[in-house]
């Protein structure tokens, strides 16, 4: 029996809809799941016809209006009430659906997370809370953009909230948490980072302390707490630099024969490193937070990627992590 109905907003991504039908019906093969895809129905069923699949599991929600990544977040939502993310947001609202997924605008979708669905009981802040590959484990970085300004006590919510993701999502029991600071010493830091130490400290989780950020890809702490900008600004380096490094490594590699030889027999390293940087293999970013499941995909997302961020948000549901982190915020 169906337990859960996930909505995708079908016209968010840059390669909506073709990527987003792709990725639901590679979904339908792999979880136990209704779809209901809402975007402009003529588009979006002219993709599903490419397909096979179960039909009586993917409907089709039709919207004229679709918001776009340049549109302010708060004011497309108010203006455009019949775009695909308002009407998937205003479905995990009403119930009718338990999770959301875009690849749409991310200011948008956050704001909409916490308008609309409306944010937890005890969470001042919905945040942004990406799982990406460090060198020994998987780490988190919350908050990763959706507040650019923060107080203390956020920062602390933050760690709870992503505690509890990481305990029951990845499967680490007790994970150590850290504040991002550009040093280890307690007393370093800004005003936000020296407030938010002592809280962080007296809490009742496992506080390793200030973590710089040369270390934040070692993996070594799993929840790693600061305010949006920052977070923001890890991210994205952290992904510039993996492209970078990947570049100049194949732009060496294909510059002679003898150094081709040998990228030739290091090919499946090079794979499995690469897989490890790969946004598809991830989903998506979880909006922590909010009375619903949140999945923001990637902009460039292709059909794998909104295939994991679906099965992501089934993993989210099967766990039921909303409940847990009422809990927690209690």
């Amino acid at each position: 029996m169906i337990k859960i109905i996930i909505v995708v907003d079908g016209m968010g991504g840059d390669h909506a809809p073709r990527a987003v039908v792709e990725g639901c019906v590679q979904a339908l093969r792999e979880a136990d799941i209704k779809i209901l895809i809402t975007g402009r129905e003529s588009e979006i069923m002219a993709e599903l016809a490419k397909h096979k699949f179960d039909k009586r599991r993917i409907s089709v929600l039709h919207t004229a209006e679709v918001i776009s990544s340049n549109e302010a977040p708060v004011m497309a939502l108010r203006k455009k009430k019949d775009s695909s993310l308002v009407r998937a947001l205003n479905l995990v609202k009403s119930g009718e659906a338990d999770a959301v997924i875009s690849a749409g605008s991310t200011g948008a979708l956050m704001a909409g997370a916490s308008l609309i669905i409306g944010r937890i009981k005890g969470v001042d802040r919905v945040a942004l809370a990406p799982v990406m590959p460090g060198r020994n484990a998987p780490f988190m970085v919350i908050d990763a953009g959706a507040n650019v300004d923060c107080k203390p006590n956020y920062l602390v919510q933050f760690a709870q909230m992503g505690k509890v993701y990481f305990e029951n999502i990845l499967g680490v029991k007790d994970p150590a948490v850290g504040l991002i600071n550009i040093g280890a010493e307690e007393e370093k830091g800004n005003e936000l980072t020296k407030a938010a130490y002592p809280l962080l400290k007296d809490s009742d989780f496992n506080f390793v302390g200030n973590v710089e950020p040369r270390d934040v890809s070692n993996g070594d702490v799993s929840v790693l707490v600061c305010d949006g900008f920052v977070g923001n600004t890890i991210l994205k380096m952290y992904e510039g630099v993996a492209s970078n490094i990947f570049s100049m490594l194949k732009a060496d590699i294909m510059g002679s024969l003898r150094t081709k030889a040998g990228g030739f027999l290091l090919k499946p390293v090079f794979s499995r490193f690469k897989k490890k940087f790969d946004y598809a293999e991830y989903g998506g970013t979880a909006f922590l937070g909010c009375r619903g499941i949140c999945i923001k995909a990637h902009g460039s997302s292709d059909a794998k990627a909104f295939k994991n961020a679906i099965l992501q948000a089934k993993n989210c549901f099967d766990n039921d992590i909303i409940g847990k982190i009422e809990n927690e915020m209690k």
